[in-house]
């Protein structure tokens, strides 16, 4: 039996997920859940909670409720499924709320792009106001030149911050029993929360997916002995800032796809230095994709067997 929910959770998950494209007012929305016929589809907002997708011609509504607070210039639509997906992990895990100053990592990739691309889109028609803005971290590594990517940054009318330093030069005279890419990653996550204070952002956003949790979910099991994966929404250590994961039900697959048709400006090889030799990271992943082979439901089975560890206690306040 499917729970009841509430009408705030029913209004929460329409407004995140794109169901509802403009700023109707609560009453308004009420009016139109009530007045509009439901397709089959369902939409899963998490906890067992199923929303039917509301028929939605642009044609019945006034569009002068419209109002769009995105300053891009430029960018492109993420599909519904993407929306969705993001939307429900928004409302699952409290990820983005009234006021919030967003600074956004962006590597190059194919993900941070997507999710740079979803967030902005959001902004147009979210339940709540917020601020994004950019972060590129350069670790000076040859083949690996993101500067490129600030031109795009001004098309797209968005702040962002830029900051270089030789991570890989670094690495050779500092680290010890570890590998390059967990070292790289730790002085990335330092720039980041450097750049979050200096600047005043108050939440940290990052772009692994459902398929980077459950690398990590295999890689703690193999070779730390724990159950441990990313987490979607936490504090750092210090408390000062709220570190969120909006694609955490959202496959590589999809963003991927996403950056390809929308042509999206990818950095190529965005760590050269990974990719010199096989990691624990590379061999998860083709581990994961010869058993999906077989096994279609093998992500949606890794996510509920995750969904403990994506929070481990409370959501942050």
């Amino acid at each position: 039996m499917e729970p009841e929910i509430g009408l705030d959770t029913i209004l929460r998950c329409l407004r995140w997920s794109g169901c509802v494209r403009s700023h109707l007012n609560d009453k308004e929305i009420v009016q139109w859940f009530l007045q509009l016929s439901f397709s089959r589809e369902k939409c899963h907002f998490g906890h067992n909670v199923r929303i039917p997708v509301l028929v939605c011609p642009a044609s019945r509504y006034n569009m002068a409720f419209l109002q769009p607070r995105s300053s891009m210039s430029r960018y492109s639509v993420p599909p519904k499924s993407l929306l969705r997906k993001v939307g429900r992990a928004i409302a699952d895990y409290a990820l983005i709320r009234d006021g919030d100053r967003i600074l956004l990592g962006v590597s190059g990739g194919k993900d941070s792009l997507s999710l740079l691309q979803i967030l902005a889109h959001l902004q147009t028609y979210a339940p709540v106001r917020f601020e994004l803005a950019i972060l590129t971290v350069d670790p000076e590594v040859d083949g690996f030149d993101p500067s490129p990517l600030t031109r795009y940054y001004d098309e797209l009318g968005l702040p962002w911050h830029y900051v270089r330093q030789p991570i890989l030069e670094e690495a050779k005279e500092r680290m010890s029993g570890d590998s390059f890419c967990a070292y790289c990653a730790r002085m990335k996550r330092g720039i980041m929360y450097s750049s979050c204070r200096e600047h005043g952002y108050n939440v940290l956003a990052l772009a692994q997916h459902l398929d980077d949790l459950a690398e990590s979910f295999l890689m703690s099991a193999f070779h730390g002995g724990q159950l441990r994966t990313m987490k979607a929404h936490y504090r750092n250590d210090a408390g000062d800032i709220r570190i969120i994961r909006p694609l955490v039900y959202v496959r590589e697959a999809q963003t991927a796809a996403f950056a390809a048709g929308a042509k999206l400006p990818v950095i190529p090889d965005s760590c050269p230095a990974c990719f010199t030799m096989p990691t624990q990271r590379e061999h998860m992943k083709q581990l994961l994709a010869r058993e999906e082979k077989t096994n279609k439901q093998l992500f949606s089975s890794l996510l509920h067997a995750m969904r403990p560890l994506m929070t481990e206690g409370s959501l942050p306040k």
